[in-house]
Order: C-alpha cells, then structure tokens, then sequence
C-alpha cells in the first residue's frame, strides 16, 4: 500500500468510526424502557389523553357548531371530550382497536409495547402472564396488536440506503459465510427499517426484494457489491467504494443501515 493510500485509509476510516458512533448514539436514544414508558403513561387518563391528541390535537373548529379555536374537554366519567361551547362529544376510541374494550388502556399500551421491544413477536400466553387477564383476552389483544402493526404503506421512498449481511456466529475468514443466513435490509432517509432472510445474497434475490420495497425512481445508495450493479436501470443508484476505503462521500453513504446491523449483537 502507497503512503498517499496509507493515509486515505486512515482519513476515511476515522470518518467511519466518528459517524458510527454517532448513528450509534442515536439508535441507542431511540431505545424506550419499561420505565420511560410507566412515566409517559402512568395510568387510562392519561392513555386516553395520548389517543385524543393523536387524533384530534389539531383541531380548533368544533364540527357542530363551527365556533373557531373551540377547545374540547374530558367528560367525567366518560371516554370522550366535549366542546366548551355547544357540549358536541369526541370519541377518540372509536374506530380503534380499544373500542368497546372493558380492559383498561394502561394495559393496552404496555401490551403494545411489548410488542414494540420483542424481537420475537409476543405469544397470547405471555400477554396473559403480564397482563393477568384470560387467555380469550390476551388472544384477542394480540390479534388487534398484530394487524394494527400491519405494513399499510407497501413501499419506501426518498433517499434509501441499501445493504447485506450474515447472521450466525463468529468464524475465521475462510468459512465467513457458512452455516450464515444472508439477510437483505433498506433504511429510508429519517424512516423505518425493512429487512429480509433470503436464500442467498445476490443479484437475483437482491433485485426483487428492492422492487418490492422501494418506490421505482427512488434514490438508492448501496456499497461497491456488485449485486447492486443493475440498480440504475430502475432506479437513481448512488454508491460509496469500501473497495477503496471510501465511507462517506458528502450524503452518499450507507453507515444507517450498517448502524442497524451493528445494534443486533447476533449479526457479525
């Protein structure tokens, strides 16, 4: 290696370690524990509160009288608010998961947070430990729980970084890929993660998994693999040369999607 590439590496491999740490530090604080949660939902009130400035925070014009910035308040003894001028009621929980539903929203919520922090899905019978109510119930909930978590939008869009890895235990570089699961994943700009266990990581597995998730004339960034090769006939393809030690080249990069990776202590 020539002194002039002895000292790219070392640039670009510090500018690599500096973003790292940074994408880590943002994975690490959107990382939301059980006690975080107990402080932000500490009881149904405040449950319903959350739901009704969910759905209605931003609306200052009551639908029944039209009075403009009207204000709606909680009715005692109710799950509903009422407009301060002409008492026209607010359901917030109509139309959602939690309607009609005799158990308290307080367990609602830390069943979805459950869900939200498993990485392996959470079964009726474990709702009915946590939660102490019937297996019907807990069964039920997790029903409601799963197709409330359903993918509504089928594609990404936007600035899209794009990668492949192993899953497995660690091994010496000669057997780096047996016994491994690939898996392909996307992470839009600012947006959610998808990821894929295919039967190998390849163009022809690689190519169907981005169509399927990445709106067509998106802006993909990937690394120097040549999987990745035919991207530009479907898509804006930008890509960084790890080949030459190459990171990070202005907003081209794909340090995200390697971040995500890094958070899964199970991928190497």
């Amino acid at each position: 290696m020539t002194q002039n590439n002895k000292q790219k590496y070392k640039d670009n491999t510090l500018k690599y370690i500096l973003y790292n740490k940074y994408i880590t530090s943002i994975i690490r604080s959107m990382r939301y524990t059980i006690k975080q949660f107990n402080e932000e939902y500490p009881d149904d009130d405040t449950c319903l509160d959350a739901i009704f400035n969910e759905r209605y925070g931003d609306v200052n014009i009551c639908p029944h009288c039209g009075v403009i910035d009207t204000k709606f308040y909680r009715v005692t003894g109710r799950k509903c608010y009422a407009c301060m001028h002409c008492g026209y009621q607010l359901h917030p929980l109509a139309e959602t998961i939690f309607n009609k539903s005799s158990t308290p929203l307080k367990s609602w919520f830390y069943a979805i947070y459950l869900f939200s922090v498993s990485k392996n899905g959470v079964a009726a019978k474990e709702l009915e430990r946590h939660l102490g109510v019937t297996y019907k119930t807990a069964h039920r909930m997790a029903r409601q729980i799963r197709s409330l978590m359903a993918n509504t939008n089928p594609k990404i869009s936007g600035n899209v970084e794009a990668d492949e890895t192993y899953i497995g235990g660690k091994t010496n570089n000669k057997e780096r890929f047996m016994n491994k699961t690939p898996v392909l994943g996307v992470v839009e700009s600012r947006g959610e993660v998808r990821a894929k266990v295919v039967d190998g990581a390849n163009a022809s597995t690689a190519l169907p998994f981005l169509r399927a998730n990445v709106e067509a004339n998106s802006a993909i960034i990937t690394d120097d693999n040549r999987i990745y090769n035919r991207l530009k006939r479907e898509y804006s393809h930008e890509s960084v040369n790890h080949s030459q030690y190459e990171y990070v080249r202005g907003i081209i990069h794909t340090n995200t999607i390697e971040g995500f990776w890094g958070a899964n202590e199970t991928v190497y």
